[in-house]
């Protein structure tokens, strides 16, 4: 019997500290990923897209050109390799597997600058989430519809890749496509997600120090220094890493902002502001001393190779980054937007 996760309370009620932040709360869905063989009728990362047969399936029409610092590989290739490190997890790798290993990835016979590829040509969309509302509480679909689709394209635009947001009934789609076409290469094995139900949890975040006023995020300064030393925590990060916002994938709640400042975002169709949508993530831990975001129980993953900590999806943005999707708050269906944090 599987036991849905759940996040352990906050090691401190933030808002009996600061009562300021009571009406800035927000409401986000975990989706604790963990391996599995989702169907298109699932909530899944990674998973098959319940897609119309009649529909034409996404491509990226932007151009596609990578170096050979890091060589691209097809999705069937990635796909082995993974198999081949899991299965050999513990032990030695036989023959064939090795040989199978130089054949993904053979040693470099010539400079890496010499070695550019350009793709011509339409790129296939990868399915990346499928989401039904019925297991996201914070997903909010526009009227009429019930199933969120994120695909992207598994190449960098510039810096990662380039999302497509696809809003849909399902009970709309009665003849399904069975087999969707893939792309002939992944730029990274970061970027091809692995196959995994969800456990949705919804929980209750708070804005990144950076979102708040000068005389609140002082305050909140002086009072995380002996919070930190108790914990062992860089003081300048205490709020942010256990009190703010959840680690992980998730729907709603805010958004984390370590790489970058807030820039207030406003739809480039009606001018109305924009909220994240969702969260796609490297990691689902924290950085917080002991990872208290961490569920128990824990939803659990295989190994991963190439990607630290727990990470079922196989997925990076960047060195170890978060994606941030953010739609209209007018109409989710206008041009969203991409932000690494």
């Amino acid at each position: 019997m599987n036991v849905t996760p759940v996040t352990p309370p906050r090691p401190i009620d933030v808002v009996a500290v600061f009562p300021e932040l009571a009406p800035l709360a927000r409401t986000a869905t975990r989706l604790h990923p963990r391996p599995g063989a989702p169907t298109r009728h699932d909530s899944s990362i990674g998973g098959p897209l319940l897609w119309p047969a009649d529909e034409p399936w996404p491509y990226c029409e932007e151009p596609h050109v990578v170096d050979g610092v890091n060589p691209v590989r097809s999705p069937a290739d990635l796909r082995q390799e993974r198999r081949i490190f899991a299965g050999a997890y513990g032990r030695d790798l036989n023959a064939e597997e090795r040989e199978a290993l130089e054949r993904i990835r053979p040693p470099r016979t010539r400079p890496v600058w010499l070695a550019v590829q350009s793709y011509d040509g339409p790129i296939e969309m990868l399915p990346v989430a499928q989401l039904y509302a019925r297991d996201v509480p914070d997903l909010r679909p526009p009227e009429g519809k019930d199933l969120l689709q994120v695909l992207w394209c598994p190449f960098d635009h510039p810096i990662m890749p380039r999302t497509l947001l696809v809003w849909r009934s399902a009970a709309a789609v009665t003849d399904v496509l069975d087999t969707p076409p893939e792309p002939p290469a992944v730029q990274f094995d970061g970027y091809l997600p692995e196959p995994c139900v969800l456990e949705p949890e919804q929980i209750t975040e708070y804005p990144d120090h950076l979102e708040l006023s000068e005389e609140l995020r002082e305050r909140i300064r002086q009072w995380d220094v002996p919070q930190a030393a108790e914990e062992d925590m860089d003081p300048d990060t205490y709020y942010d890493c256990a009190l703010s916002n959840a680690p992980g994938w998730k729907v709603g709640g805010w958004p984390a902002w370590d790489s970058t400042d807030p820039d207030p975002e406003r739809c480039s169709e009606c001018g109305t502001r924009m909220e994240v949508l969702m969260t796609v993530a490297t990691f689902e831990e924290g950085d917080d001393a002991g990872n208290s975001w961490s569920p128990h129980p824990h939803p659990g993953a295989g190994p991963c190779p190439g990607h630290r900590g727990y990470n079922a999806t196989g997925v990076q943005i960047g060195s170890g980054y978060r994606q941030h999707l953010f739609v209209c708050t007018a109409n989710a269906e206008h041009p969203h937007i991409e932000l690494m944090t």
